[in-house]
């Protein structure tokens, strides 16, 4: 492509951006005891985006084609203002993730086989005859992008490829016509050294257990009860609870409102800090620029309980007569940049994580987060525990099952009251506006003292 040339579209509105992307990936699905799917596709286009004033004009196109492109602009920018633009002639700076071994160098058998012995890992772990099913996705995908953003005279650039591995065991057990579910998924912005730390037979093993061991879990006790959110339970709660009413468009548009003018406020314990950094080195989340040429930074949304910023893209920055910091994303140059989380955590505490364990006479030990839904207006949320245990006297008593937690987000981060010096991460893909984009969330071991418990126990 003759970037030059094409950024010659680049003058309507006030603002004019060219994103390229080329992507291609394989997807392996893998159950009972076989491979199931293959997938393996690739796909790019270039995607055109106009602002002027209040009002943006997009559009894209299936393949890198300057006269479909050319066309693509002619369609989408008229009645908008024609600027005379100076030529861009500069190098494209060029960004790659670090990858220590090429998943796509990898033999497909290879793959195949690391699948097989997860199933049989699954299968052969102690009551293993209870298991039912085992089933089992890798996948991996490469991902190069080109932006050239032009700002009034002003054009910028980058590229950067970006590289993700993921491996997922979901395992089902079975006693007495009761069915229990587990899952396990560990995932990168790196290649197949993802498994150097994260073996696949142990994922499978660890969530084969799980499932039978909630098998013969009593059902969790209902009430109001301390918490404590191990630092492995990953980052659901703060990525639900608060992350997603952080993002700068929904609070202009009134769908977040529970932070809306709030910067500078108390909205936490003193000891909670809230970041969103997508400059960590392997995250999934991570990246060196956003999808609209902004630089990434780590953004710290809340300082010692303080509400100090919200998650910008450019259009939403400009409405706020500040700069963009940088979280402009979006799925695929199908889709325009919107505000988005990539990895979002609570930093460590002062306090020891085992002291926190000890703190709790009675209560519920969360160890795993499941899925669950927030209201965005209210704040108030259903969390699933996928693993949790009655607390007894600082101690684990037993596994429980059916678990889940009620409460408001702006509450509980407010009762928080112990902060662990320890962290853990969860991964995901995070869903809005029909956009999925990959993010890793986090925390250190807390305490909420006092929580609504869902389950049909007593």
């Amino acid at each position: 492509m003759d970037w030059k040339r094409a950024s010659s579209i680049l003058k309507y509105g006030d603002y004019s951006e060219l994103f390229a992307e080329e992507s291609y990936g394989l997807s392996l699905s893998y159950e009972d005891g076989k491979v199931d799917e293959i997938e393996c596709g690739e796909s790019n286009g270039m995607a055109l985006r106009y602002i002027q004033g209040e009002e943006t004009r997009f559009g894209h196109v299936d393949g890198w084609n300057e006269d479909l492109l050319a066309r693509l602009s002619r369609d989408i920018s008229s009645g908008f203002k024609e600027i005379k633009v100076p030529a861009f002639d500069a190098a494209i700076p060029s960004f790659r993730h670090a990858v220590q071994k090429d998943s796509f160098a990898v033999p497909l058998d290879q793959k195949v086989e690391l699948l097989r012995l997860a199933d049989l890992a699954a299968k052969r772990v102690p009551g293993g005859d209870a298991v039912r099913q085992v089933s089992l996705v890798y996948g991996e995908r490469a991902k190069k992008i080109v932006c050239l953003p032009r700002e009034n005279l002003h054009f910028s650039s980058f590229q950067e490829e970006r590289n993700y591995t993921v491996f997922m065991a979901t395992v089902v057990a079975e006693k007495d016509g009761v069915l229990q579910t587990a899952t396990e998924v560990v995932s990168g912005l790196c290649g197949f050294e993802l498994f150097d730390k994260h073996a696949p037979v142990q994922i499978a093993q660890a969530a084969a257990k799980r499932a039978i061991e909630k098998l013969n879990s009593p059902q969790a006790p209902t009430g109001e009860m301390p918490v404590i959110l191990e630092s492995q339970a990953g980052g659901t709660m703060i990525h639900e609870a608060i992350g997603h009413s952080l993002e700068a468009d929904g609070i202009q548009k009134g769908v977040s409102p529970v932070y809306k003018g709030k910067i500078g406020s108390v909205v936490a314990n003193e000891k909670i800090t809230v970041y969103d950094d997508p400059t960590l080195a392997a995250h999934r989340g991570s990246f060196i620029y956003d999808d609209e040429g902004t630089k990434s930074e780590r953004t710290v949304l809340v300082e010692k309980g303080v509400l100090k910023t919200y998650l910008y893209d450019r259009f939403s920055a400009k409405k706020d007569g500040r700069a963009s910091n940088g979280h402009g994303r979006r799925e695929s140059y199908s889709y325009k940049p919107i505000p988005r989380m990539s990895n979002t955590f609570i930093g460590p505490g002062p306090d020891d994580p085992k002291m926190i364990m000890q703190s709790v006479p009675r209560g519920l030990l969360v160890t795993r987060m499941g899925g669950g839904q927030v209201n965005p207006v209210t704040g108030d949320f259903v969390f699933e525990v996928e693993e949790g245990y009655l607390l007894e006297n600082g101690k684990i008593k037993h596994m429980v099952r059916g678990a889940s937690l009620l409460g408001n987000g702006p509450e509980v981060l407010k009762s928080i009251d112990l902060v662990g010096s320890d962290m853990g991460w969860g991964v995901g893909t995070c869903g809005k506006d029909g956009q999925g984009v990959p993010v890793s969330d986090g925390q250190p071991t807390l305490r909420i003292p006092k929580l609504l418990i869902g389950g049909q126990g007593n």
